[in-house]
């Protein structure tokens, strides 16, 4: 019964000094601050996105894929662009159809004198 307790406090030993020595030489692993909860590192442009900017987009990989927060992020991001330029295209359209409306009716009138 003495000698396996010396070998397991040998063990304890052997185990705490190899612990120290590692945190002595590789840190704490800590180079960088953490982010806040909110925030993700994944950027996308402040002004128009653009099908490059989509195409470089990288999202930091975890244990079970992708940083949902971040993903969701992007998602909401591209889906208002979408909205907007779904929204200016409307817009345009409209114009054009007014204009159109409004040239064949100076034509009609032109026709008619």
């Amino acid at each position: 019964m003495g000698t396996a307790l010396v070998y397991v406090l040998v063990l304890a030993v052997v185990a705490t000094l190899v612990f120290v020595l590692a945190a002595a030489v590789f840190g704490r692993g800590e180079e960088l601050a953490p982010l806040a909860p909110d925030a993700t590192p994944t950027r996308l442009p402040a002004r128009e996105v653009s099908g490059a900017d989509v195409r470089d987009l990288r999202f930091q990989q975890v244990l079970r894929g992708y940083r949902m927060a971040e993903v969701d992020w992007a998602l909401d991001r591209l889906a208002g662009e979408l909205d907007r330029v779904r929204a200016d295209r409307d817009e345009l359209n409209q114009r054009v159809a007014r204009l159109e409306a409004t040239i064949a009716r100076m034509r009609a009138e032109e026709e008619r004198r």
